[in-house]
């Protein structure tokens, strides 16, 4: 267990033997702690495996690459229709995680193995995803805009076509357009 993680566990105090209790699985399991994006990841040579976190109404591993997991228990989550690999296994309770220790162990020792075999997922490219008309229109009439939104990584311009694609009113996507296009010409992602 990595001490500079340690605060992660106290902090959650809602959640803190749960996530304790996932915390001793993972690493029981071989795998390393580091603190990656504000939370406990677990790894495997330096590759991401799995990942805890908490939310309002439970608590979760996250499986980098969970897509690929066989799931016999067919007990994976998507958490939205936009996530393409990742998948969680969801926890209300400590006895919840008490009495799924062994599958837990199995699933994470399934992805460690799934990791070392150096499988990929093919990601959904950029251009199948929609490209709200407000947007496009803003692309066109600032061919710097353009020039910036493609120069983004592929990750940072799905980012923007998502958000900008969810608000369910014209003006409402307008408006997300033009708050972020100054962000879009400066390199930045939507969360950056």
């Amino acid at each position: 267990m990595n001490p500079k993680v340690d605060w992660y566990f106290t902090k959650n105090a809602k959640w803190q033997n749960e996530i304790e209790a996932l915390r001793a699985i993972t690493v029981s399991c071989g795998l390393a702690e580091e603190l990656k994006w504000g939370c406990p990841c677990y790894t495997n040579n330096k590759n991401n495996i799995v990942l805890i976190h908490v939310f309002k109404e439970y608590c979760a591993l996250l499986f980098f690459k969970g897509v690929l997991l066989q799931d016999p228990k067919e007990i994976l989550i998507r958490q939205t229709k936009n996530v393409q690999v990742a998948r969680q296994l969801r926890f209300t309770s400590l006895q919840e995680i008490v009495k799924k220790k062994s599958v837990v162990k199995a699933y994470i020792k399934e992805a460690i193995e799934v990791e070392k075999s150096g499988v990929k997922v093919s990601l959904k490219k950029t251009t199948e995803f929609n490209m709200p008309k407000e947007f496009q229109n803003k692309l066109d009439e600032l061919p710097a805009l353009e020039k910036a939104f493609k120069a983004l990584t592929p990750g940072r311009q799905r980012g923007y076509l998502l958000y900008f694609s969810q608000a369910k009113q014209a003006k409402t996507r307008e408006a997300r357009v033009e708050k972020y296009a100054t962000q879009i010409l400066n390199g930045k992602g939507l969360d950056d």
